[in-house]
């Protein structure tokens, strides 16, 4: 099982180089992975996850892939020339899709000797509840009916897991069995706001469910210690283990 250190996920959501590190640097030792999105990543290019990377800090790339196969694949083989730890696409996208993530970017790794990364898939986003599961993007199943049914196709495709709620963390684990992973956002601690999400826990309830990392954003990044913050979210964690 992984240290409770290795399972917190900090995301980077701010805009620049400058910012990124400045955080990195407050956080370096109290968390397991930097989460880069698409601000981020967008802003400065690879340029902050190889930074990152030098001063030692994994690297969760949060892009989500979503386009034709060949072309996500060719992605996915960019990215893992990088060498991050983790990157995603959307299990919308399709067994086919996901499979060429994760084909190719084991072909890139092994050609550029890095360790492959993980390839896991995005579920149903956190800031999407039924009603707009339903009337906006037309589907009739519940959120966890869906949210499972594309973990099974992430998990046929051959990736090591997904993105999910971790409302729907304990009947992916049913589902997928012990050793899928499970990448849970939509966690806030007992202290912080909701912000937008919609289907959230706290990170005990969430660990207690069986989510293998957490991300979180806003609650360390925005608080006046980050570090702190962090502290008193990996204790809610480890709360959770009892």
């Amino acid at each position: 099982m992984m240290e409770i250190r290795e399972r917190l996920i900090v995301a980077l959501d701010v805009a620049s180089m400058g910012e990124g590190l400045t955080l990195a640097e407050k956080l370096a030792g109290s968390v397991g992975y930097f989460k880069v999105g698409m601000e981020l990543y967008y802003s400065t290019g690879p340029a902050i996850v190889e930074e990152l990377q030098r001063r030692g800090g994994k690297i969760f790339l949060d892009l989500k892939l979503h386009d034709i196969p060949n072309t996500v694949g060719k992605a996915a083989a960019v990215i893992a020339r990088l060498g991050v730890a983790m990157f995603n696409v959307h299990a919308a996208g399709g067994r086919e899709m996901m499979r060429a993530a994760l084909e190719m970017s084991r072909e890139a790794a092994a050609k550029t000797g890095v360790t492959p990364p993980r390839v896991i898939a995005v579920t149903v986003l956190t800031s999407i509840n039924q009603q707009v599961l339903a009337e906006e993007v037309g589907i009739d199943r519940t959120v966890e009916e869906q949210v499972v049914r594309w973990a099974l196709l992430a998990k046929e495709a051959g990736l090591d897991g997904v993105v999910a709620s971790p409302l729907e963390v304990a009947a992916i684990r049913r589902e997928c069995g012990p050793d899928f992973l499970i990448v849970t956002p939509g966690v806030r601690p007992t202290w912080a706001a909701a912000g937008d999400q919609k289907r959230f826990t706290t990170p005990a309830e969430a660990v207690r469910a069986g989510a293998s990392c957490l991300v979180i954003g806003r609650p360390i990044t925005a608080a006046p210690d980050p570090a702190a913050a962090a502290e008193k979210i990996l204790a809610e964690m480890e709360a959770g283990l009892c």
